[in-house]
């Protein structure tokens, strides 16, 4: 029997003003700060940035469109050194921010709707997806004068969101749709959808080592997927609360280490599912609903988004990797599913490799 751990409430951010629209929080790469326009420094990173600007907090206000400088006038590429955020605005524009000085320094044009999610490349090459209500989604690249290099079409519904794989080789996206679409990194071609949930999909993410892809639906259903195959490996499920809430939030992200997946729904609870086992292991409830979730870079915390813009900060299992999971994840690291197949290797050590064994 597993015994289902209660998480632990480590600190809470509560806004300066009152909150009434959709948002996301996220850990900065190296875990100095955590962003919600507003940069937080943990207590172990002050050393670090003296004489890089202040530490104290920053609010990023977006204002108006017609305040900023046109892209024109904002042309040149951030310094290789500046570490950006990105913003998206109600009216389809894009803003790209210094974090350690607070200063815009990129205004984007292109999208004519609202910007649903933004995500920059994990490789660091500056590129970055966005998408959209207008049932786009854009690539842009920073280094060529914050030049939009691709529209994807083919969604017919507003894109919810967006994850680029940790080997930079695809992109997923979710819209209010109830297929995901897998596309080319490289080609910036479609590759497949993914026709298995009953409802939206909603929110989407990959493995750290980009074996395993997972998304989320209004049908209370997380399938975990082979993102090279299209092959749907398993599904964890939990209970709707409300089934007329079909427009609430769902959120899914995986740890950094490729051992757990974290999920918030309407039922106003954080879970936390060992990527082998088929029920939670860990919970969290809160008092307002929950809109969104993210692992610590280094392990350890979890962050929660509410709907009335405060954040939460609790406790994450910690676990020391098996050698086998850490040979897997390296492996898988630079070979596909089908590389895998081709190897002259044991059929149960492909079954482990490919994530079969569940």
């Amino acid at each position: 029997m597993i015994h289902l751990e209660e998480l632990l409430l480590l600190a809470k951010l509560k806004p300066g003003r009152p909150h009434q629209f959709d948002w996301n929080v996220t850990f900065s790469p190296d875990g100095h700060c955590i962003v919600k326009l507003i940069p937080w420094l943990l207590e172990d990173s002050k050393n670090e940035t003296k004489g890089r600007g202040s530490p104290k907090e920053k609010l990023l206000d977006c204002g108006q469109i017609g305040g900023w400088p046109s892209q024109e006038s904002l042309g040149t590429p951030p310094p290789p050194s500046a570490r950006c955020l990105l913003s998206g605005l109600n009216d389809g524009q894009i803003k790209i921010w210094e974090v350690q000085t607070g200063l815009l320094l990129l205004n984007l044009s292109g999208h004519q709707d609202v910007v649903r999610d933004l995500s920059f490349t994990p490789s660091g090459s500056l590129i970055f997806v966005s998408a959209s209500r207008d049932k786009t989604l854009r690539i842009w690249d920073l280094n060529k004068h914050s030049k939009q290099i691709q529209v994807l079409l083919g969604h017919l519904q507003w894109v919810y969101c967006c994850s680029i794989s940790p080997d930079c080789s695809m992109l997923c996206s979710a819209a209010e749709e109830k297929s995901v679409f897998l596309w080319s990194m490289r080609s910036y071609m479609l590759i497949r959808k993914l026709e298995d949930h009953q409802s939206s999909v909603v929110s989407c993410d990959f493995s750290p080592n980009s074996a395993l892809l997972v998304t989320a639906s209004y049908d209370t259903n997380v399938i975990m997927w082979d993102p090279y195959t299209g092959e749907r490996l398993r599904s964890l499920h939990h209970t709707q609360v409300d089934p007329a809430m079909d427009d609430s939030d769902r959120s899914v992200c995986f740890s950094p280490e490729g051992l757990y997946l974290a999920m918030v729904a309407d039922d106003r609870l954080l879970r936390i599912w060992a990527l082998e086992l088929k029920t939670p292991i860990a919970f969290a409830s809160v008092t307002n609903g929950l809109c969104c979730c993210t692992f610590f870079p280094h392990s350890g915390v979890i962050a929660t988004g509410k709907r009335d813009g405060h954040v939460q900060f609790w406790t994450a299992p910690r676990v020391l990797s098996s050698l086998k999971h850490l040979c897997r994840k390296a492996r898988r690291s630079f070979l596909t599913t089908y590389q895998v197949l081709a190897l002259p290797i044991p059929k149960k050590m492909k079954e482990f490799l490919t994530y079969r064994t569940f």
